[in-house]
Order: structure tokens, then C-alpha cells, then sequence
């Protein structure tokens, strides 16, 4: 390996609920399992378990809004379009678009995300 390689193209990853996710660098997309890079699009009313994952997880949000409830007593707070949020490996969080508008955002997980490492809750 040369150092360097062109990703030509995300890998879409099905999931139900109408959300969006393509994944530019990561297990799926590349086999690497360091870190993952994944451009989602969560529609409106949008929302998902919680979890527990066992990677840290960056969340830069381009468009829209979106509320993130973390921690065991599950504090919301509001993203907006231009922030980020890091979460640390072992921090219980849920990720919701409750709004009118699509969200649109860019997850980087260290080391990359799997599904086994989510630990959503049922």
C-alpha cells in the first residue's frame, strides 16, 4: 500500500425509519476498523434507541436540527445546524430529529462503528 487510497463512492447502509446513511470510510466501506465516517440524513419525527456504543462518536451537524438526550438520566440538549457534539465510548445517548425539517450530519466514530459496538437498547 502506497499511503493513501481514493474512496470513489459511500457505501449506503440500509436501516429502517427512512434515515439515510452512507458510510465514506469504515468497516463497511473500506474494512477499516479504526475509525468510521458516515454522511446521514435523518427525515423529520425521526428517531432512534438508545445506546450505550463502545466507540467516542462526532457529530457535526450541517442542516437542520436535532435533539440528543445523554447520560443515564438522559439530559437533552439541541443541536444546530453548525455545531458538533462529541460523545465518549460508554456514554449512554439517543439521537432524535423531532423537528418539521430533515437533519443533516456527519458522524466520525473512533474506532469505527459496528453494530455489536451500538449496544442499542430494546
Amino acid at each position: 500500500m502506497n499511503g493513501w487510497r481514493v474512496i470513489d463512492r459511500p457505501v449506503r447502509i440500509p436501516v429502517p425509519g427512512d434515515k439515510l446513511i452512507e458510510e465514506v470510510f469504515g468497516r463497511v466501506s473500506t474494512g477499516d476498523d479504526r475509525m468510521s465516517v458516515a454522511h446521514m440524513i435523518a427525515p423529520p419525527g425521526w428517531g432512534e434507541p438508545a445506546q450505550k456504543p463502545r466507540f467516542g462518536e462526532l457529530t457535526v451537524l450541517v442542516r437542520g436540527r436535532m435533539r440528543v438526550e445523554l447520560g443515564e438520566d438522559a439530559t437533552p440538549i439541541e443541536l444546530a445546524a453548525g455545531q458538533a457534539l462529541w460523545v465518549e465510548a460508554d456514554v449512554r445517548v439517543r439521537y432524535a430529529n423531532p423537528f418539521d425539517a430533515e437533519a443533516e450530519y456527519f458522524a466520525i466514530c473512533l474506532p469505527a462503528f459496528a453494530p455489536d459496538l451500538a449496544r442499542r437498547e430494546s
